[in-house]
């Protein structure tokens, strides 16, 4: 005990309190996320979204970064959001140990740490929902659905406008619009809560690549479609035109976690119990059950965000003494999980005149490994002044970039994806179709961009909608 004390006093006369695994109150969780930014001041910034929760909490976020508060070229953009069910704790806790984890390892030298925070802009958000979090902690945290929704009674995750629906009858009616479905929204089933609206405009916001969310109750990387496409409620495998990507995802975090592609691990059920464990730790989400409303799915069809959902365990809310053994158990898989942001290609869109990167360009994939020729139908577009980030599992690829009043340009890249490693890098530089005399050539360099955080007017009507130029705010 007289060691333990001399660790917190040492701790507070250096103006920071050790970080314990416990479970933090919505009080103590600003204060962990404080103390980080403290620790890590040049490369963390802590920022509210533009919504509190139902009853008045505010939504944080820490951001690691070399540059906090920007989008840098050629960085890409990732997030964890936990706690979207209330009484599904360990994510969570999961979040704030991970932040303390960056910053300590980043300015011990740890070399992957420092290495992953110089090349990634990442965000990590404990709680999305804080009133149920509280609802479920004062009841004491047992039951299997007392505060899983917000304070209006409301599944956060059932909540998000249903774009699955509008790519369904895409995909029946042979249309080609496969992406950034927002502008075809045209009804919601239900308003939005002010937790998913929120989200919605740091989705919006910000150009993430790739994310996943935290759940509890089983042990499973659940990837794409989690909607069916009959309507079927469950076992029926609704893949995303990136199957291979999305299982290659799920699979990035199943095979590092301690045990959850295990195939004689136990279960969390009695029937079948150990099913996920047999399928390498993943499921296709519409195979397992569908579910219509759902964050996943609507960060893959109304961004370029990759998003999978990660179920931690089958306890919902673990006691306080098996937090550490949680933490080394998904330590290295949420690590790894965060570098597949790196796989792929990357690269500026430009025009070839004036040297200034293209926003809203559109990056089409056909794969043509051992001479499939298949046609990936989900574009991702540009961002800002040109960059875009595509994710792509190894293979041989056309890759072709385009967008109205210039010529498209495509080029055939091997990807290879060694670990630990930027993405390739694979530009376009595209020839507008006809030049206006006022045109001014600017220079030969199109490498020192500026930026902030928002897309271009790719999805004009929706920004309008939903207000989208309030930014987030930072916590001084």
């Amino acid at each position: 005990m007289v060691h333990a004390a001399l660790l917190i006093l040492s701790s507070l006369v250096a103006g920071t309190l050790q970080f314990q695994l416990k479970h933090h109150n919505n009080e103590e969780l600003l204060q962990v996320l404080q103390d980080v930014n403290s620790r890590c001041p040049n490369i963390t910034r802590i920022y509210t979204l533009t919504e509190t929760s139902v009853l008045g909490t505010p939504l944080y976020l820490i951001e690691f970064s070399t540059k906090p508060g920007h989008h840098e070229i050629m960085k890409p953009e990732f997030k964890y959001i936990a706690n979207m069910h209330g009484n599904e704790v360990l994510g969570r806790e999961l979040m704030l140990k991970l932040a303390d984890f960056l910053c300590e390892q980043y300015m011990s030298g740890n070399s992957n740490i420092q290495s992953l925070i110089e090349k990634t802009r990442i965000h990590l958000m404990p709680t999305m929902n804080p009133d149920g979090w509280q609802l479920a902690t004062d009841t004491g945290g047992k039951d299997y659905l007392i505060g899983r929704t917000n304070n209006n009674s409301v599944d956060l995750n059932r909540n998000f406008p249903n774009l699955n629906r509008i790519m369904y009858s895409n995909e029946e009616n042979h249309l080609d619009h496969n992406n950034h479905l927002l502008a075809q929204l045209t009804r919601l089933k239900e308003p939005l809560q002010p937790e998913t609206k929120a989200v919605i405009r740091l989705i919006m916001q910000i150009p993430f690549v790739l994310s996943a969310n935290l759940h509890g109750g089983d042990l499973v990387a659940n990837y794409p479609y989690d909607e069916s496409r009959t309507g079927s409620q469950k076992d029926e495998y609704s893949g995303t035109p990136d199957d291979e990507t999305f299982k290659h995802l799920a699979l990035a975090y199943s095979t590092h976690h301690s045990d959850m592609a295990n195939p004689t691990r136990r279960g969390c059920g009695d029937v079948d119990s150990n099913r996920f464990g047999k399928q390498g730790g993943i499921t296709n989400g519409a195979k397992w059950y569908s579910l219509a409303g759902g964050m996943q799915d609507f960060n893959y069809l109304s961004s370029n965000d990759f998003e999978i959902t990660l179920e931690l365990g089958c306890d919902k809310y673990p006691p306080t003494k098996v937090l550490q053994q949680e933490w080394d158990r998904n330590k290295e898989a949420l690590l790894n999980y965060m570098w597949q942001s790196h796989i792929g290609v990357k690269g500026i869109v430009y025009d070839n005149v004036a040297k200034r990167g293209i926003a809203n360009a559109v990056i089409h994939v056909k794969n043509i490994t051992n001479g499939k020729y298949q046609d990936i139908q989900h574009d991702v577009v540009s961002v800002h002044d040109g960059d875009y980030f595509r994710l792509l599992t190894p293979g041989k690829y056309k890759i072709t970039a385009y967008k109205d009043g210039y010529l498209p340009h495509s080029r055939i890249v091997t990807v290879t994806n060694p670990a630990h490693s930027s993405a390739q890098r694979v530009d376009f530089a595209l020839k507008p179709i006809s030049v206006p005399p006022y045109v001014r050539i600017q220079s030969n360099s199109y490498a020192d961009l500026d930026f902030d955080d928002k897309y271009g007017d790719l999805q004009e009507a929706w920004t309008n909608w939903i207000n989208l130029n309030r930014e987030p705010i930072a916590v001084q």
